[in-house]
């Protein structure tokens, strides 16, 4: 839907569309302008989850996708030419290619958000520039590494890029983050509320760094989370991923299996029925 799309209406006159999404959009005819928004219908889906199981409205849920962009997740990347090995972070791509396809088959809306920073640098503090360098002669962000795709994840290069072998969709949202949070210095905050999306579900790398620091801001900003656990990963130590997940559970929300979502569109609506959880609070192993 366009911002301000027009047409002709049997009558001669003019009718207009002013939203970025039907759900959130005005609408002006000859009698005025409506204000009056249309309300989705829901979609219910029941999925597993700690510490309790979940149901989510698939008409108000988002599957959010993290930085699955060459610098982080290509061996040629930033990351790979610093010597990080880039398994972990590829760890994702399978399964993300089976849960993608179904998502989108039932209306769900992509989001990939990656990081894409100024070329200039100009919004990035010296802490965030320190932390992305270490040494004097490391490569740092913005900064070409010895095998040069260009600057590193500097929005609109190589870098910053989603890795060839996860599919895009045209209908996919894209919004770039300067920050481990996806919800600092940028719009993803107003995208998200002007599609009238209430419910996150969390993907990508890594979990510890940009997965949670962008989960733990949308639930102080009052979206609901889900962390799709066997979607996320890092090249971080095990017990810091089942911190992550402790946390979550505990503090911010929920944590379930992209597996188990796969199942759960394949079952298809759960039509509000009571839900009783068959999960425990225990963190698995």
């Amino acid at each position: 839907m366009t911002t301000a799309a027009t047409k002709a209406n049997h009558a001669g006159a003019a009718s207009c569309t002013y939203g970025s999404s039907r759900t959130q959009a005005w609408t002006q005819s000859a009698e005025g302008v409506s204000l009056v928004r249309r309300t989705p219908k829901a979609r219910p889906i029941l999925v597993p989850a700690r510490p309790e199981n979940v149901q989510i409205d698939l008409s108000r849920t988002a599957l959010v996708v993290i930085d699955m962009q060459n610098d982080f997740c290509h061996a040629d990347g930033w990351f790979g030419q610093k010597g990080i090995s880039v398994k972990p972070m590829r760890r994702p791509i399978p399964l993300l290619n089976r849960l993608l396809p179904a998502w989108r088959k039932a209306a769900g809306q992509v989001i990939w958000l990656n990081w894409g920073v100024r070329s200039d640098l100009r919004n990035l503090s010296p802490t965030i520039l320190y932390h992305g360098k270490r040494r004097a002669d490391a490569v740092g962000y913005g900064e070409h590494s010895p095998l040069d795709h260009g600057p590193a994840v500097v929005a609109g290069s190589w870098g910053a890029q989603i890795i060839d072998e996860l599919s895009v969709d045209e209908a996919d949202i894209h919004v770039y983050k300067h920050r481990l949070s996806g919800f600092w210095d940028n719009e993803f905050d107003s995208i998200l509320r002007q599609q009238g999306i209430t419910t996150l579900l969390f993907a990508g790398v890594n979990t510890d760094r940009c997965v949670f620091s962008t989960l733990q801001d949308a639930a102080f900003l009052g979206y609901d989370c889900v962390l799709l656990s066997d979607a996320c990963s890092t090249p971080s130590a095990a017990y810091v991923t089942r911190a992550i997940h402790f946390l979550v559970q505990q503090l911010h929300g929920f944590v379930a299996e992209g597996s188990a979502l796969l199942t759960a569109l394949s079952a298809g609506p759960a039509k509000g029925r009571a839900l009783r959880s068959t999960s425990t609070n225990q963190e698995k192993s």
